[in-house]
């Protein structure tokens, strides 16, 4: 069974939770260890808060519990996605159904993407 390496990056790994019946991108939070473990035994998307240093099961205590469906690690074995069930249709602690609600706006967008493009020769 794939591992995650939890000792590449300070012993936290960025967990994507995507609907898997939909495909959308629900949220991105952080696993250690013990987070991945319990996700594991559990079958509910677990993960460690950053903001509170402590484990974090999605839900708890708002409801908006995440059921895994699948669990991929990625080809570095350094990030993790869970396809989950989100119970209530929210992920975001804001009320959205996914916590990448917010568009950048295509105006800016025309200005900041030719910065990105490699300067020209001339």
């Amino acid at each position: 069974m794939p591992e995650p390496d939890f000792d590449k990056r300070g012993g936290l790994l960025p967990a994507i939770a995507q609907d898997a019946e939909s495909g959308q991108v629900l949220m991105v939070a952080y696993m250690n260890r013990e987070a991945w473990r319990h996700t594991l035994e559990s079958g509910l998307a677990t993960y460690w808060s950053t903001s509170r240093n402590e484990l974090w099961v999605k839900g708890r205590t708002s409801g908006q519990v995440q059921h895994v469906r699948e669990v991929l690690v990625d080809c570095d074995e350094d990030a993790v996605l869970l396809k989950v069930e989100q119970e209530r249709g929210v992920a975001c602690h804001l009320g959205y159904a996914s916590c990448f609600f917010r568009r950048v706006d295509q105006d800016a967008w025309h200005v900041i993407a030719p910065r990105l493009e490699p300067p020209s020769s001339g």
